[in-house]
C-alpha cells in the first residue's frame, strides 16, 4: 500500500467519527435544552400554585369578616368553600386550573354581594383584605401569563423540526396552556 491509499483509507473513518460526535453533541444539547424548558414549566406552574394558595389563604379571612353582616348569603359562602375543597383535592395542573376557575367564579359572586352592602366598605379589615385579594388576583394573572409564555416556548421547541424528532425519541410532549374557563368573560350575577 502506498501512503496515499493509507491516508485515504484512514480519512473516511475519521470523518465519519467526527460527524457522529458532532451529531451526538447536537442531540445531547437539544435534549438538555428540552429538559431545561420542561423544568421551567414545572417551576412556573409552582409559581401559579403559590399565588392560588395565597388567594385561598386570604379568602377565608375575608369571608369570616363579611359573613357576620350577611347571614342570608350562605349560598355564596358555600360555593367558595366547595371551590376551595375542589382545589385542595386536585392533583394535576388541569384539575387545579379548573378548580381555580371555580374559586374565581365564587369569589366574583362574593364581590358582587359585597357591593350591595355599602356598610362593609367602611370596615377596615374588609378593606385591607380586599386590597390583599386584589393584589393577589393581579399576581395570579401575571404568573398565569408567565406560565403560558414558558409553555409556548417549550411547545415550539417540541413541535418544530428538528426538535420534534429529538423530542419524539426521548418522550417529550407538548404541555397544555392555561385557558380561562368558558364564560369567564361575563361578570358574575348574584340575585338577592
Amino acid at each position: 500500500m502506498n501512503p496515499t491509499q493509507i491516508r485515504s483509507w484512514f480519512t473516511w473513518p475519521v470523518i465519519i467519527g467526527i460527524v457522529v460526535v458532532l451529531l451526538a453533541l447536537y442531540v445531547g444539547g437539544k435534549y438538555n435544552g428540552l429538559v431545561r424548558q420542561n423544568e421551567s414549566i414545572n417551576t412556573q406552574w409552582a409559581q401559579v400554585e403559590s399565588q392560588y394558595q395565597r388567594r385561598l389563604d386570604l379568602i377565608p379571612n375575608l369571608v369570616a369578616s363579611v359573613q357576620g353582616a350577611m347571614k342570608q348569603e350562605q349560598a355564596v359562602f358555600s360555593a367558595i368553600a366547595e371551590a376551595r375543597t375542589r382545589y385542595a383535592g386536585a392533583t394535576t395542573p388541569d384539575q387545579k386550573a379548573a378548580a381555580a376557575n371555580q374559586v374565581e367564579s365564587a369569589f366574583g359572586r362574593l364581590l358582587v354581594v359585597m357591593e350591595n352592602y355599602p356598610q362593609l366598605k367602611s370596615v377596615d379589615t374588609v378593606q385591607s383584605l380586599m386590597a390583599e385579594l386584589a393584589g393577589t388576583e393581579n399576581r395570579v394573572a401575571v404568573e398565569r401569563m408567565r406560565y403560558n409564555e414558558t409553555v409556548r416556548d417549550y411547545n415550539i421547541s417540541v413541535k418544530t423540526f428538528p426538535g420534534s424528532l429529538i423530542a419524539g425519541m426521548f418522550g417529550f410532549s407538548a404541555h397544555t396552556m392555561f385557558e380561562a374557563q368558558a364564560g369567564a368573560e361575563n361578570a358574575p350575577k348574584v340575585t338577592l
